[in-house]
């Protein structure tokens, strides 16, 4: 290892007890950003097409309450624009700072927000703007959670470094879900709908407290502070990522695409409105769904832990291969296990699905930074992922109650799920493993030869 890298990575007690605070900060600050995330796609799958989009009529109110969780997608790389530039131009913490912030005071606003029978179409509207707001801070969140923990992890840690804030996505949904379930059980019936879906909302308060708190305590990237000292900030790191790396960002793009539309099957609330429904064909309990849905969470954490382990013993893409071998094995097994109307059924349809999940998204944080210089890695690394997840999550949900309304069948969604697998199977193919590569500023020549198979140099 060089010296310029072992300054980047010191083995010393110090830097030893800095990294750990780094990981606690961002598995911590990431589990608050993603259960504010989805507790909104939680109650879009339970109680927001009722309570905001009724007048629509029944099959319609619930579409559109799915597409309110998609659009927040469409703004996700709008915030990933902002963030990587920040992040770039003047470092990861202070974005981290901001985006916590941004996502506590939009999913609080929502827990207090009047419904459609209060104000009228005013209610949806604001809704929507809320979780646009949502959307905006979700992406640039991610990006500089993973740059803070992969860029102080080892050399050879650095995939389960960055498997800390990808647990946050599962600790964020069971934190989620169990939140939702528990209020199910204080609040049954109608008092969820009327006031109990709320509450989950308004404890954003006191979370967001603590990740402030926490993350405040951090120190900032020694890559980036490298670059800082050295005043080597790219002064438009957004047009030099796609003049030289465009065909980069779509191929990763579409690597995170193929993981996030299996996920939003949970993560994005289709199958609690599925199992839920009152007019569906499996009408289950809420609170029993829910807690299914808690644990499928924690079988994904686990998986999504060991996966980041994994990925610095055989690599980044052997890892990912395996991951999506065993997330179309899921997707086949899910249905059948869900419409069996058995809540012991759902939750293994669930779990199965789970684990490849966190295979192909454990050594995501790892894949990512290795992937680009360090000049413009906050940039590409964001936008990225915001691209992937539109292509992938925004509008899962959406797309899997059209068809099953349009087919009368969940098998159209089973093929749906296993040809974004595929997409995801392919862009793997398409890239070079880069695990271990230098990760500072001295080496940008070495970090600008392209992963991308076939591409000498981006």
């Amino acid at each position: 290892m060089s010296t310029s890298q072992s300054a980047i990575t010191p083995a010393d007690p110090a830097s030893s007890n800095e990294r750990r605070r780094v990981v606690f900060a961002t598995v911590v600050g990431t589990t608050v950003e993603w259960y504010d995330f989805f507790i909104y796609a939680s109650a879009a799958g339970l109680v927001f097409g009722q309570l905001f989009f009724g007048p629509a009529g029944t099959q319609w109110a619930q579409i559109l309450s799915f597409v309110s969780v998609g659009i927040s997608f469409l703004f996700r790389p709008f915030g990933a624009f902002l963030a990587g530039h920040l992040g770039d131009r003047c470092g990861r913490r202070l974005v981290l700072m901001i985006t916590l912030i941004l996502m506590g005071i939009a999913t609080t606003l929502v827990g207090l927000l009047p419904t459609y029978a209060a104000i009228g179409v005013a209610a949806p509207v604001l809704l929507v703007f809320l979780r646009i707001l949502q959307g905006i801070s979700a992406g640039g969140e991610w990006g500089g959670a993973v740059l803070m923990a992969v860029e102080h992890a080892p050399d050879n840690k650095r995939g389960l470094y960055g498997a800390s804030p990808q647990i946050g996505v599962p600790l964020g949904l069971l934190l989620a879900s169990g939140t939702m379930a528990l209020m199910s059980q204080i609040a049954p019936g109608d008092a969820f709908v009327e006031w109990g879906w709320r509450v989950p909302f308004l404890l954003s308060v006191a979370l967001i407290v603590i990740g402030y708190y926490i993350r405040r305590n951090v120190e900032e990237s020694p890559v980036f502070t490298e670059i800082a000292e050295r005043k080597e900030q790219t002064k438009l790191p957004i047009l030099e990522l796609f003049r030289k790396h465009t065909p980069l960002v779509v191929i990763a793009a579409l690597v995170f695409a193929g993981n996030n539309a299996v996920g939003y099957m949970t993560t994005g609330g289709y199958i609690q409105g599925y199992a839920t429904s009152p007019t569906g064909p499996l009408q289950m309990d809420r609170g029993p769904v829910l807690l299914a849905v808690t644990g499928s969470a924690f079988t994904w954490l686990i998986s999504t832990w060991i996966a980041g382990w994994l990925c610095d013993r055989i690599g980044r893409r052997t890892t990912y291969l395996i991951g999506w071998v065993l997330q179309l094995a899921g997707v086949f097994a899910l249905f059948p296990l869900v419409n069996s109307g058995q809540i012991g059924l759902l939750f293994l349809g669930l779990a199965t699905l789970t684990i490849g999940l966190g295979f192909t998204y454990g050594p995501q944080a790892a894949l990512y930074t290795e992937l680009f210089p360090a000049s413009i890695r906050f940039s590409g690394v964001s936008i990225s992922y915001a691209i992937g997840a539109i292509v992938g999550g925004a509008f899962a949900p959406t797309i899997a109650q059209a068809l099953v309304q349009a087919t009368g069948t969940t098998m159209s969604v089973t093929i749906y799920l296993a040809a974004m697998t595929l997409v995801g199977l392919v862009a793997t193919l398409l890239l070079r493993d880069c695990s271990g590569i230098p990760l500072g500023p001295d080496h940008e020549d070495e970090q600008s030869v392209s992963p991308v198979r076939g591409l000498s140099r981006a």
